[in-house]
């Protein structure tokens, strides 16, 4: 019995137990997946399947299970930053709500996760950075709704990713050539994204 409590002893001194995963370490790890899920390194069903495995894990091992075979995001990587402040490439929300309205700065790819709650990203008064803007959405149990200014060309994928009014090309509008291109991708699981124009509001 006694080798038996000397190896419990010692796995608490080394701190070897399980850490339990804090919220902070589930959006670092959803972050991670986004930007592979971007870059074509996982399939629609992986991601899918790592998404939902990171918003429910339960130890830092879990999360750091997922990521084993993604590279290391460069130190750049920042989440975005909260009302009022700059935004960045991410915006995470779980169990609570994610809103881009007004006069903001679109960068060139821009990731959105709600969990349990409900997104809008309004391009209207926005400024694209760039030609092509992708925006990869998530939306987990969750309605997130993405909103586009007249004049620009619309490209959607992924999984639960729809189009209302004149998006898509059932009901696409003529754009002039050279127009700004927004791709929309995403993942909807219980969930839905819904792309319009501001035409349709």
């Amino acid at each position: 019995m006694m080798p038996t409590d000397n190896a419990e002893r010692d796995q608490q001194a080394t701190g070897s137990a399980p850490m339990l995963a804090s919220n902070a370490e589930r959006e670092t790890a959803t972050q991670r997946l986004q930007a592979a899920f971007a870059e074509h390194r996982l399939t629609d069903d992986e991601f899918d399947e790592r998404i939902r495995q990171a918003l429910t894990a339960r130890t830092a091992g879990d999360l750091d299970r997922l990521t084993a075979d993604l590279p290391v995001p460069p130190p750049a990587l920042v989440i975005a930053a909260g009302p009022g402040g700059k935004p960045g490439r991410f915006a995470i929300a779980m169990k609570s709500s994610i809103s881009r309205a007004g006069r903001w700065t679109v960068p060139p790819r821009f990731f959105s996760l709600v969990y349990k709650g409900s997104g809008l990203l309004d391009l209207r008064s926005a400024e694209l950075s760039s030609a092509v803007t992708t925006i990869t959405a998530v939306s987990y149990k969750s309605r997130t709704e993405v909103v586009l200014p007249p004049g620009v060309r619309v490209e959607l994928g992924g999984t639960g990713v729809s189009a209302a009014g004149d998006v898509g090309p059932a009901g696409a509008r003529e754009v002039p050539a050279g127009a700004p291109v927004v791709r929309v991708k995403g993942v909807a699981y219980k969930g839905s994204i819904e792309v319009r124009t501001a035409a349709d509001t």
